[in-house]
């Protein structure tokens, strides 16, 4: 990877963290706004009707999701920042093969090259992936049929 392919992909990661964080910000601030009523006892911004009160609920799960999912993202592009201060940026960390440049470009905080994310896919599934997922649950279960 030359140097201004590096430098490339580190703005990149860059903006993103900053797209991510402004993200994860802006969900934490709203929760806030929302816990500081609830102390004061201002209930004005609460719907009373029960699937109003249903649809509140469903916003702040949503935004919780939202922001857990942003939180590991940024980690993961921190991650790939101090690689890329490391020198080891663009290496796979299970083979130490190079990862490659067109995977970086579109997921730049890859740390597996694409055989290796495969595998670990191919692991994760447990030999799922290919089953209803209603035999997955039967399967836990122990209820085979």
């Amino acid at each position: 990877m030359t140097p201004d392919e590096l430098q490339m992909l580190k703005e990149l990661l860059m903006e993103k963290r900053k797209i991510l964080y402004d993200e994860v910000n802006s969900i934490k601030e709203e929760e806030r706004e929302l816990s500081l009523k609830e102390e004061d006892g201002d209930h004005s911004s609460y719907a009373y009707h029960l699937a109003d009160q249903g649809t509140d609920s469903i916003i702040q799960e949503q935004n919780f999701f939202y922001a857990e999912r942003d939180s590991r993202l940024l980690y993961h592009i921190d991650q790939a920042l101090e690689r890329i201060e490391e020198g080891t940026y663009g290496q796979c960390e299970d083979c130490g093969g190079e990862i490659g440049f067109d995977r970086l470009v579109a997921l730049p905080h890859a740390r597996l090259c694409i055989k290796c994310k495969s595998r670990e896919e191919g692991e994760e599934s447990n030999g799922y992936s290919s089953m209803d997922p209603y035999d997955m649950y039967n399967n836990e279960l122990g209820n085979i049929y």
